[in-house]
């Protein structure tokens, strides 16, 4: 089973967004290890966005501020969450950053209709596109350290895991 970090972002929490969109990763079956809302200062999303994602170094400074300062603006949800192959799945699900291109039936192309273009000739902020999700495994693995304490993610046993794991068990007789 893999692992991976999502948050929603303050536009998602500030719409009332969170639980509708939880429960479309619950429904494909991801099960939910830990969740919380904090509101982090401007060094934890240095941290996020360059230490990890290299935001920086690969979009520049200007990139990095805009996202920095749409994540300041408010609260925000972070969960771990977990299932077979969880990263590509939760990205699919989310769809397209720019919320313009994201397809319907994904996460940001249901809910969030924003363009590149919009954004940067109205205002300096970040793009309002609800959610983030990890890159890929080795990204989600340093978020998770990141925003979460071992002590605040849990196992347990969830009815679709019943099965899944029971089809694994059929494949190896």
């Amino acid at each position: 089973m893999e692992r991976t970090l999502i948050i929603f972002k303050p536009d998602a929490v500030q719409r009332g967004l969170v639980g509708e969109i939880l429960s479309r990763f619950e429904k494909v079956g991801l099960k939910i290890l830990g969740m919380k809302m904090v509101f982090p200062d401007e060094a934890h999303y240095h941290y996020h966005y360059e230490d990890i994602s290299k935001i920086i170094s690969r979009r520049g400074e200007q990139v990095y501020r805009r996202n920095a300062d749409a994540m300041l603006e408010g609260p925000v949800v972070a969960a771990v969450l977990e299932g077979v192959e969880a990263v590509d799945l939760v990205r699919k699900l989310v769809g397209e950053t720019e919320p313009k291109t994201a397809q319907p039936g994904t996460i940001r192309g249901d809910y969030a209709h924003v363009s590149y273009v919009h954004v940067n000739e109205r205002s300096n902020s970040g793009m309002p596109n609800l959610i983030h999700a990890s890159g890929d495994a080795h990204e989600a693995q340093l978020e998770i350290a990141h925003w979460f304490k071992k002590s605040e993610l849990f196992d347990y046993t969830t009815s679709h895991e019943h099965f899944t794991q029971q089809t694994d068990r059929l494949k190896k007789k």
